[in-house]
């Protein structure tokens, strides 16, 4: 399909710089394709009695690492300002990250993060940039390694806020708290699982009280979610992998559910998409550990998802190809045409969506 199928215009007044709270009073836009009205305007906390006794929310659990370092490049007797997205750990001391400028980093420069000089302090650590990859990648050595190289990234590191909020804004310390979720556990993720930003304890329990179970999956979500579609058509993009896992007694619990006819409903798109990496072609779900780089987009036969709730996403985003998937494209255009026009806030910090799968689930 063509990428520009997947535009829209959206207003920059709704991009969202900062959650509302308390967290589930976030307005919540129901999208019903086989009902007479498809779009019914509610709230996040009204979550319970959307949802029927027996249905079951699978939530991931990763945890948003402070993975946003700036530092100075020190070559010879020059030096440079350069920040660094963290991607994904190699071993004790390496990581693969983003860098910017990129071009002003080559193989053994020494990068200087933090103030301070005393590394037992944690008041700065140096890295050494041992290669460079495409678009923007590099590869450190860190000085410290293991814990103390984590306890050093936690202390010195900044939430890695999507680039649409940290081109407006600094990163601050209610990011530490607003960009994570209540329940997030293991770490990973360089980007936060935004719909389940708007969980709390409150809605939590509601929904324990109503019947609906609760399961927890983990994708440690990477900077790729933020990547662009760069070519015309959708056959030419590729996802970049991330890694999850779904555990054998989620796996059991879900299939039973759906057994007693219960729905499946996924908080966000990453576990939508580890759910359907992990469901054999019968719709029954197996355990998964791995990578996966799935690319939904319509015509996508979904085999084990019933409802999604997610955020509101960027044109031409691969998000929005998966709820336009999901529910179906013209759908999915008016119902983002009428969350502009009633003034839902978008993207991470913003507003959510219910959707029911549409016509092209199975």
């Amino acid at each position: 399909m063509r990428v520009d199928a997947f535009d829209f215009l959206l207003p920059p007044e709704l991009i969202a710089l900062r959650p509302v709270s308390p967290r589930d009073s976030a307005r919540l836009l129901v999208v019903n394709p086989v009902a007479a009205d498809p779009f019914a305007d509610r709230i996040v906390s009204d979550l319970p009695e959307l949802l029927e006794p027996g249905d079951a929310l699978v939530f991931n659990d990763t945890k948003v690492i402070p993975a946003e370092l700036k530092g100075m490049r020190e070559r010879d007797k020059a030096s440079a300002h350069v920040s660094v997205t963290l991607i994904e750990r190699l071993d004790a001391s390496g990581w693969q990250a983003f860098a910017k400028p990129v071009k002003r980093l080559k193989p053994g420069d020494r990068i200087r993060f933090g103030e301070g000089g005393n590394v037992c302090l944690l008041g700065s650590v140096g890295a050494i940039v041992e290669g460079r990859g495409g678009e923007g990648g590099v590869t450190l050595r860190f000085d410290l390694h293991g814990a103390a190289l984590d306890e050093a990234i936690a202390g010195l590191g900044q939430m890695p806020l999507p680039p649409y909020i940290a081109s407006r804004r600094e990163p601050d310390d209610r990011d530490r708290s607003d960009y994570q979720t209540i329940y997030a556990r293991e770490e990973g993720a360089v980007a936060a699982p935004t719909a389940g930003l708007h969980f709390s304890d409150r809605l939590m329990q509601a929904l324990a009280a109503r019947g609906v179970s609760r399961h927890f999956v983990t994708l440690h979500v990477g900077p790729g979610t933020f990547l662009p579609v760069r070519g015309a058509k959708t056959e030419d993009h590729v996802m970049h992998p991330e890694r999850g896992e779904v555990g054998a007694g989620v796996a059991d619990a879900l299939n039973a559910a759906r057994a007693r006819e219960g729905k499946i409903v996924a908080v966000g798109t990453t576990s939508l998409r580890l759910l359907e990496s992990a469901a054999a072609a019968d719709g029954k779900l197996r355990p998964f550990s791995g990578e996966t780089s799935l690319f939904i987009t319509p015509g996508y036969r979904f085999r084990s998802v019933d409802q999604l709730l997610t955020n509101f996403h960027l044109p031409r985003s691969t998000l929005f190809m998966l709820v336009s998937a999901f529910s179906g494209l013209e759908l999915m255009q008016r119902a983002y045409a009428h969350a502009i026009e009633q003034g839902y806030r978008f993207y991470s910090y913003g507003d959510a969506c219910l959707l029911s799968a549409g016509c092209s689930a199975t």
